[in-house]
């Protein structure tokens, strides 16, 4: 080993650090610990059968191409469904507009890759994602945070800042929006409220990355109209995904967009993986024609619709009163707000002692706020110790309370 490791790392390898969620996760490994921590779907999810009569068929009849190298964009018959998919959401787009990524992580690594120089800024929410905050810090991004409200980010406040970085000549490259379910928070962003974020994005001519990865989860109430839609005009970057619809371990995402943006994504995506597996892919498209995709999505969305019902009404029984936390249309998760006195941190390692976990919620707040917050997973725990995990939960927070 050489003995300077730390005098050859680049700028950017320096400034990287890992994961804040993925450690606190390695604290949650005991079988004895009820985990609400990881973002993970329901394993009862995974259409194994269905899979082995799929994989089989594909290799029976595909073989050879599925076991080669592909192109970067992806796999023609791929693209060919998920632009059907996304026509039938209004979405008028074409093969030119797709391309095929390993997973959405991957496409958050590489906008960061394509449009971010150090020290440049991009705007995203309070609270948000911590994958997509990781990726663009991870290439010198200085992130500014415009909090929410119950609508999602607050347009007010996105113009009132983007007008005074203007002043300063130093607008951002783009706006990065969960609008679905929103991870950690789990808002939706209404039409009306998308409809201000695009106008404002047009008025300051910045792209906006919508990152989809939970749309298609929705429980009740009124489905919310694409940005991309909404826009029309190509300032929206669309990030879809089936790690939680479909499987996360086939680790297959695309970006939706403008052909002359996703000629940037083929480029900066060929000097990091060449292409993403293209025996996965071909699985996947196979899966989709045969119609399991859709029949097994609304059994996803029954389940994960039951699970959030029984996690909320554990919540009414057991939650003391000064905790509030969202109620979730869809997606995986809800968050808590505790009194602003508590720090979620020190109650995280109290809640292990007690065999319950969550994620806390300042890992999602750049501008390291939240510390009175945190995460809840819904979708992975199994229903019958829901309301147990709950319950141990919510007699830490009483314990910790003034």
């Amino acid at each position: 080993m050489i003995s300077n490791l730390q005098g050859v790392l680049s700028a950017a390898a320096k400034g990287m650090k890992k994961s804040a969620i993925r450690e606190l996760l390695k604290l949650t490994k005991n079988p004895e610990i009820i985990s609400f921590a990881g973002g993970l779907p329901a394993p009862e999810t995974f259409p194994i059968e269905q899979l082995i009569e799929v994989t089989s068929e594909v290799l029976r009849e595909d073989g050879e191409a599925a076991l080669q190298y592909g192109s970067t964009e992806g796999d023609s018959l791929l693209r060919e469904e998920i632009v059907q998919m996304y026509r039938e959401k209004g979405f008028d787009i074409s093969l030119e507009n797709v391309m095929i990524t390993t997973a959405s992580q991957q496409g958050l690594d590489l906008i960061a890759k394509i449009f971010v120089d150090r020290g440049d800024k991009i705007i995203c929410g309070l609270p948000s994602y911590l994958g997509g905050l990781q990726a663009f810090k991870n290439y010198g991004a200085d992130l500014v945070g415009i909090e929410f409200d119950d609508a999602g980010m607050r347009a007010d406040k996105l113009d009132e800042k983007l007008t005074e970085l203007k002043g300063l000549n130093d607008l951002p490259k783009f706006i990065y929006i969960i609008p679905d379910f929103q991870n950690p928070a789990g808002v939706t962003m209404t039409n009306a409220r998308r409809k201000e974020i695009i106008a404002i994005a047009k008025k300051f001519d910045l792209l906006i990355l919508e990152d989809s990865p939970y749309k298609e989860l929705r429980f009740e109430g009124k489905e919310q109209e694409s940005l991309y839609v909404l826009d029309g005009e190509g300032h929206v970057i669309n990030f879809g995904t089936f790690s939680k619809i479909f499987v996360p371990g086939f680790r297959i995402g695309w970006v939706i967009a403008h052909e002359d943006i996703v000629n940037q994504f083929v480029k900066a995506k060929q000097a990091t993986d060449l292409c993403t597996s293209p025996f996965v892919q071909k699985v996947a498209a196979k899966y989709v024609q045969k119609g399991y995709f859709k029949e097994n999505l609304t059994k996803t969305i029954e389940l994960y619709r039951e699970k959030r019902d029984i996690m909320m009404a554990a919540f009414d029984e057991f939650m003391p009163e000064g905790v509030s936390w969202t109620k979730p249309e869809g997606g995986l998760f809800l968050f808590i707000t505790l009194p602003e006195y508590m720090d979620s941190e020190i109650l995280f390692h109290k809640a292990l002692e007690k065999k319950v976990a969550f994620v806390v919620g300042n890992v999602f707040h750049c501008n390291n706020e939240g510390k009175n917050t945190m995460r809840i997973n819904f979708s992975y725990t199994p229903k019958d110790l829901t309301k147990i995990g709950v319950q141990r939960l919510a007699e830490v927070i009483k314990t910790e309370m003034r």
